[in-house]
């Protein structure tokens, strides 16, 4: 009786240690394996934040299959008014980042090197106290007006959904590197400060004034850009489904003289940045692209 009971008490001691040392073994295979998965995407958030101007070009060939196999059923050939809604999308989103920028100070987070990202300051005011990544938001709609204006709605869904995903990597990495760098007062600001959808209600003040000259310096190649690609999609939809042989007829009047506007406006501004200093302003960095 004695020995059932010894026996029975070693295995009950048996099996509760081993149960502590197998969820001990489970705990730390869950931890290292979140950590490994934390690194990986903090390492894909990185790479795709370096080339994240680049990368995005990969929408326009999906865009230009889309048109060339005449998937385009939603808006297939020019209409004004839907031009006009699409491109005022891309200009909502063209003010998000003017919004951005134009009090955006010096050595404040977010700024991109061939090194990786560097940060003097976190930015909690202006725009960044109602929303964490006011850049990346702007960028949405002025890519969201463009895959508008291929004309299929499916098209435009399945690339915001992309986008989320593309860009939701690069945010990661660049809050993975802010809450190392800032501690508790990201922590702070990013707890009361939605990531992507504002919460206008939190505005506070910029500590600095709006620079118009700042947001001329560092977006007219965005703007052209804009434009640009319009004039792309219009163009191949015209050869697509009316099948012109005429070049000069391949662009719709609206977007031939939308692009001209847009290119003396691009010619000027670079030409200001590159031979004079008008658009220089102190305190303000300029010299990197987001």
């Amino acid at each position: 009786m004695d020995y059932r009971s010894n026996h029975t008490r070693e295995r009950r001691n048996w099996t509760i240690e081993n149960v502590v040392t197998l969820k001990i073994k489970c705990t730390f295979a869950f931890d290292f394996n979140c950590m490994a998965l934390i690194e990986e995407m903090n390492k894909n958030g990185n790479w795709l934040f370096r080339w994240r101007s680049f990368l995005p070009l990969a929408l326009y060939a999906l865009a230009a299959l889309v048109i060339w196999f005449e998937l385009d059923t939603d808006q297939p050939l020019f209409n004004k008014n839907w031009a006009i809604v699409c491109l005022s999308v891309a200009m909502f989103g063209q003010v998000i980042r003017a919004i951005t920028i134009g009090f955006t100070p010096k050595g404040t987070s977010g700024r991109n090197t061939k090194e990786g990202q560097v940060a003097e300051v976190l930015n909690h005011t202006g725009i960044y106290s109602v929303v964490r990544h006011p850049l990346y938001l702007g960028n949405f709609f002025m890519w969201l007006g463009i895959i508008m204006y291929v004309g299929n709605w499916w098209f435009t869904i399945t690339c915001s959904l992309l986008f989320w995903v593309y860009y939701e990597r690069i945010m990661f990495a660049e809050e993975f590197f802010l809450r190392n760098k800032f501690g508790s007062t990201y922590l702070n600001w990013a707890e009361k400060t939605p990531a992507f959808l504002p919460a206008i209600w939190n505005w506070k003040s910029a500590h600095v004034t709006f620079s118009l000259r700042n947001v001329l310096k560092r977006e007219y190649n965005g703007f052209f850009a804009v434009f640009l690609s319009f004039a792309l999609l219009d163009a191949l939809k015209n050869y697509v489904h009316i099948g012109y042989f005429n070049w000069q007829d391949h662009l719709s009047a609206f977007w031939t003289k939308a692009l001209i506007v847009a290119f003396v406006v691009f010619i000027v501004l670079r030409s200001l940045k590159k031979y004079t200093r008008v658009l220089n302003v102190a305190g303000r960095e300029y010299n990197v692209e987001e």
